[in-house]
């Protein structure tokens, strides 16, 4: 985090946490309900809540977490836009309250050592289906000594569809970002220019190199 803009994204992966933009007008985003599952330094959850001003959710098991994030890391109090929910992100997903109730998940949770994903399971996954609306996404920082990432895909795939999957390269630091559309929709590369640019110009993302690292589903 940058003392001087607390509430934006440096690192690349986050960056890419937040590519789903590039298939929704940008208008929309402001009516949309976003959910991180894993709150780490709060860095996805500050720019959902601060930047895109998005209803948001952030679900993290250690309250000492949020304490953290509050304390050091500028996260703000909840309010009528953000809600912190100290719970078990695996059972959190399951409750019927959030059945087509989210637009954009953001799957962040790893191990204490970040040796795997600790929610990388067929089940886990039909639970996000569930809980996304029609036109959601899923998005996933794949990353782990210990992580199988083409069984993680194949697990996502049984679930979405191998169609609903796009992926990005791996970062310098071993990161690799999965977006995964709820309903897969054909989007011609103009449309995804054009909404990168607008992305780079309202929320200062590095959107049109996004472009160059995203690959596309298996036509």
């Amino acid at each position: 985090m940058r003392l001087s803009a607390p509430n934006d994204l440096d690192l690349e992966y986050a960056q890419r946490m937040m590519s789903w933009l590039l298939f929704v007008k940008a208008p929309s985003v402001s009516k949309r309900h976003i959910m991180q599952l894993g709150l780490g330094a709060g860095s996805l959850t500050k720019f959902s809540h601060q930047k895109l001003r998005m209803r948001t959710t952030a679900v993290e098991i250690n309250p000492e977490v949020v304490s953290a994030c509050r304390a050091w890391f500028k996260l703000s109090p909840d309010d009528k836009l953000l809600k912190t929910v100290v719970a078990d992100a695996l059972l959190e997903v399951k409750k019927p309250q959030w059945r087509g109730a989210v637009d954009v998940l953001q799957v962040d949770a790893y191990d204490h050592e970040a040796e795997a994903p600790v929610l990388d399971s067929e089940a886990f996954y039909a639970d996000v289906h569930r809980a996304l609306t029609a036109d959601g996404f899923m998005m996933v920082n794949h990353f782990g000594r210990s992580a199988n990432f083409s069984q993680s895909v194949q697990r996502i795939g049984a679930v979405f569809g191998p169609a609903a999957i796009w992926s990005f390269s791996a970062t310098g630091s071993g990161n690799t970002v999965l977006l995964v559309q709820r309903t897969p929709r054909a989007v011609s590369f103009d449309l995804l220019v054009e909404r990168a640019r607008e992305v780079e110009t309202r929320w200062h993302l590095p959107a049109l190199s996004w472009l160059r690292e995203l690959s596309p589903p298996p036509r």
